[in-house]
């Protein structure tokens, strides 16, 4: 996907990137591949890999006085000290991917400003993320629709209609990769439990998982459907799945205390 043609304001005014770790090198990477300047693009993270230099990055160098776009990557519990240092004006799009950190933080440190909040997660990193957005007042359709395209290089992107909705996003997946890779450990020492060699058993989990999420998502019929198709009765699988669909002690509880358990975090870090 080509987004070069709405990244032209970018280019005249330029982006700043506050925090260059993971995500913020994963966006990154996607922007210079859909159209960004990279001499546009100021990244301030005194850890930056010194390679984006070499790609014509601008790195740690005085910001534009005015940029299209001040993006905040960093780790929440270092935003109070970058916010402090801070400071834009109504011309300049705050594009935030930190979680917890909400709306009303951001209109204290910059109050004029239009702000979007982003909540990606890591499959972002191979372009397989899905990010969800929130804008503040001052965000308009303009606005918003920058924000998604640059989130976009980095996977699907969604919109919520009321900010509350974020920690239910932040649990589901923001969260949810770790969940993911928890349950490709776990099947994998359930594999050597019952004898299988230890990098067999990895490589079965993990690429039944992968492949059966791919599935999932190139497959428009319900999951639900999708599991009742692997299943024949009094098979393999359905005495499996007679453990894992317990009401009270299998899957949906177990998960469903998961998400709430994030998403109870999630809220706390908001205050």
């Amino acid at each position: 996907m080509n987004l070069a043609g709405d990244f032209s304001e970018i280019n005249q005014r330029g982006l700043v990137l506050v925090g260059c770790g993971r995500m913020g090198g994963a966006m990154l990477t996607g922007w210079l591949a859909n159209g960004i300047d990279p001499a546009a693009v100021t990244v301030i993270d005194p850890n930056a890999r010194p390679d984006w230099a070499d790609k014509g990055v601008r790195l740690n160098a005085a910001p534009p006085e005015s940029p299209a776009v001040l993006v905040l990557a960093v780790k929440p519990q270092m935003m109070g000290s970058v916010l402090d240092q801070l400071g834009v004006g109504p011309d300049t799009l705050v594009l935030s991917v930190a979680a917890g950190v909400t709306l009303d933080a951001y209109a204290r440190a910059f109050p004029d400003a239009p702000v979007v909040r982003a909540m990606p997660n890591t499959p972002a990193a191979i372009g397989r993320g899905i990010t969800a957005l929130i804008g503040n007042d001052l965000a308009g359709p303009a606005q918003l629709d920058l924000a998604h395209n640059l989130m976009a290089v980095v996977g699907e992107v969604v919109r919520l209609s009321d900010e509350s909705q974020m920690d239910a996003v932040t649990a589901v997946s923001g969260s949810g990769p770790a969940y993911v890779f928890h349950m490709v450990e776990a099947l994998t020492a359930a594999g050597e439990a019952e004898g299988l060699p230890a990098d067999l058993a990895l490589q079965l989990a993990r690429a039944t998982v992968a492949g059966a999420g791919a599935l999932a998502m190139a497959d428009d019929t319900p999951p639900a459907a999708l599991r009742e198709a692997v299943t024949s009765p009094g098979g393999t699988t359905a005495a499996g799945l007679a453990v894992l669909m317990n009401a009270d002690t299998g899957l949906p509880p177990l998960v469903a205390r998961t998400v709430a358990a994030a998403a109870a975090r999630s809220r706390e870090l908001g205050k």
